[in-house]
C-alpha cells in the first residue's frame, strides 16, 4: 500500500462503515481556463494542489483550499516542447511524475519530445516555494529516438518497486514502419523501460532483474510490443499495472498485468488486440504473446482512441473501490469495469453519467487524473478544463473537504471549551509571550483572547 493508501486508510475505513445504498455517481467541474490539459496529479504528502499538465509546455497548480488555479507557472518548458501547441500535432509535454521521496528531496520528472522531435525524460528541483519549481535544474536522464511526430507514448510513473517506468510509442508512422515494437534489441520505442534514478549522479542505472540484463536485449526493455500506450496507471492496492494502448484501424485495448511480471509481449505489430494483421515481426495467437484484458471495436458512436485511466481507491465513493475507469478520446465515452485477477473482467458498464456536468460537457478527454487520496479527475483538452467524479449525494466527501474550523478557545487541549479554559486565560492575564492563554499569539493575555474563548464557549473541538 503507497504513501497516500495510508494517510487516507482511517478515512477510507469511515467511509466503508457508513456507506449503504449504492451510490451514484457524477462529475463536477474544479478548475477552468487551462490550455490542452493533457495530465494531472498530486505530489507525494500534498493534499493541498493538483499539478496540471499543459500540453504546450507549462505545468499550473491549482489550489484546493482555495478554489483557484494559480497565474504563475510551477514549471514553462513550452520553448523546448516541440509541436506542444498544435491541435493535431501528439508532441509537447506529455506527463510528469513526484519522485516517492520528493518531500526530502525535491525531484520530479517530466517526459515531453523536444524540438527535435525525440522523447526525453528529464528531472528538475522545486524551489523554495511549493508552487514554483527550480527551472534552472533540469537534468536529462534519457532521451529517445523518434523518427516520427506520432506515437510517442507520454508516460513516466514511479512504481512500487521505487524505479521509473517509461512507456514509449513504436516510434509512429502507420503499422510501426520502422518495426520497433518487437526489436529488443537497439531500439526503446513501442516498450516499456524501467530505470533506476537514485544512482549517484545524473542518470541511471539498471534494476538487476529487468528481463534482458546480460542477454542480447536492452537491458531497460522490461515489456515490448506495444503500438502507443496512452495513460497507464498503477493499482497500487494490487500491484497491477493498466496500460490503455490506441490501436491503428481495428482494435483498442486495455492491458492489465502484475508489477512483478518481466519480459511479456503484448503482440503490436502482428498484433491489434486479439486481431491479426498479418504484418511481420512475430507469430500471431502464439502462446508466448499477452492477450489484453478488454478491447474494443474502432467506429461509428464507440470511438478510435483509447484513453487508459485508473483504478479507483478514493475515499469519497467506497461502491467504486477496485472499478477502472478509462475513456475514448473521440467520441468522449467513459466507461468502467473491475479485473478479475485472472486475464478478465466483471461489471463492465458505459458511465454516460460522466459524460456531461451540469451545463458543460466533458469532452475529448486527453487523461485521467488521481488527485490527493486517489480521487478522480478528468481531464477535458479542447475545453481547458478539469472535472471531479464525485458521489452525487455527498459531493464534497474524501479528504479533500476542508478541515473543520480550529477551535483556538481549547486552551487546555481538553477538546472542550468550558470554565477551565476561561480560568486559564483569567490567570495569565497581562505580559506572557507564548504562554497557552495567548490564544491569538500576540504577546498578551487580555480581552482579545477572552472574546476567543466566550465565542467558542461551550464547543466540543474534534
Amino acid at each position: 500500500m503507497n504513501l497516500k493508501n495510508l494517510l487516507c486508510g482511517a478515512l477510507l475505513s469511515a467511509s466503508f462503515a457508513a456507506s449503504g445504498a449504492a451510490q451514484t455517481i457524477d462529475t463536477v467541474r474544479v478548475v477552468n481556463g487551462l490550455s490542452r490539459p493533457i495530465y494531472l496529479t498530486a505530489a507525494p504528502g500534498d493534499s493541498e494542489r493538483l499539478f496540471i499538465v499543459e500540453k504546450r509546455g507549462n505545468i499550473r497548480v491549482f489550489s484546493i483550499p482555495d478554489n483557484q488555479l494559480r497565474s504563475t507557472s510551477f514549471l514553462n518548458i513550452d520553448s523546448i516542447t516541440g509541436g506542444g501547441t498544435s491541435t493535431n500535432s501528439e508532441q509537447g509535454l506529455l506527463s510528469m511524475a513526484f519522485h516517492p521521496e520528493y518531500e526530502t528531496n525535491g525531484y520530479f520528472y517530466v517526459y515531453y519530445t523536444n524540438n527535435s522531435g525525440n522523447v526525453v525524460v528529464s528531472r528538475y528541483s522545486v524551489s523554495g516555494d511549493p508552487e514554483v519549481a527550480n527551472s534552472s535544474t533540469a537534468t536529462s536522464v534519457i532521451t529517445i529516438n523518434q523518427p516520427y511526430s506520432n506515437h510517442n507514448g507520454g508516460q513516466i510513473l514511479f512504481g512500487p518497486d521505487g524505479y521509473l517506468w517509461i512507456f514509449t510509442g513504436d516510434g509512429g508512422g502507420a503499422n510501426d514502419t520502422q518495426q520497433y515494437a518487437q526489436d529488443i534489441t537497439n531500439q526503446k520505442n513501442g516498450k516499456i523501460l524501467r530505470i533506476d534514478v537514485d544512482r549517484d549522479g545524473s542518470g541511471y542505472s539498471i534494476p538487476s532483474d529487468n528481463p534482458f540484463v546480460g542477454t542480447t536485449g536492452d537491458d531497460e526493455i522490461l515489456h515490448y510490443g506495444l503500438r502507443n500506450p496512452w495513460r497507464c496507471s498503477f493499482d497500487f492496492e494490487t500491484g497491477d499495472l493498466y496500460i490503455g494502448d490506441v490501436g491503428q484501424n481495428a482494435r483498442e485495448e486495455v492491458n492489465v498485468v502484475h508489477h512483478t511480471e518481466r519480459g511479456l509481449n503484448f503482440g503490436w505489430r502482428c498484433m491489434e488486440g486479439n486481431r491479426c494483421t498479418n504484418l511481420s515481426g512475430c507469430t500471431c495467437n502464439s502462446s508466448s504473446l499477452t492477450d489484453p484484458v478488454f478491447e474494443y471495436n474502432q467506429g461509428g458512436s464507440t470511438g478510435y482512441c483509447i484513453t487508459g485511466g485508473y483504478v479507483y481507491r478514493g475515499s469519497a465513493i467506497p461502491d467504486l473501490q477496485g472499478t477502472y475507469f478509462f475513456a475514448d478520446y473521440s467520441t468522449t465515452n467513459i466507461w468502467s469495469f473491475r479485473y478479475n485477477g485472472s486475464g478478465g473482467y466483471t461489471n463492465y458498464q458505459n458511465r454516460n453519467e460522466l459524460e456531461t456536468a451540469g451545463s458543460y460537457g466533458v469532452d475529448n478527454i486527453g487523461s485521467f487524473g488521481e488527485g490527493p487520496c486517489n480521487e478522480l479527475y478528468i481531464l477535458d483538452q479542447s475545453g481547458g478544463e478539469v472535472f471531479k467524479i464525485i458521489d452525487v449525494a455527498d459531493p464534497n466527501a474524501g479528504c479533500n473537504v476542508e478541515p473543520p474550523e480550529v477551535c483556538n478557545g481549547d486552551v487546555n487541549g481538553d477538546d472542550f471549551v468550558d470554565g477551565t479554559d476561561l480560568s486559564i486565560v483569567l490567570g495569565f492575564w497581562g505580559d506572557c509571550s507564548g504562554c497557552p492563554a495567548d490564544v491569538n499569539e500576540d504577546g498578551l493575555v487580555d480581552g482579545v483572547d477572552l472574546s476567543v474563548v466566550l465565542g467558542y464557549w461551550g464547543n466540543k473541538c474534534d
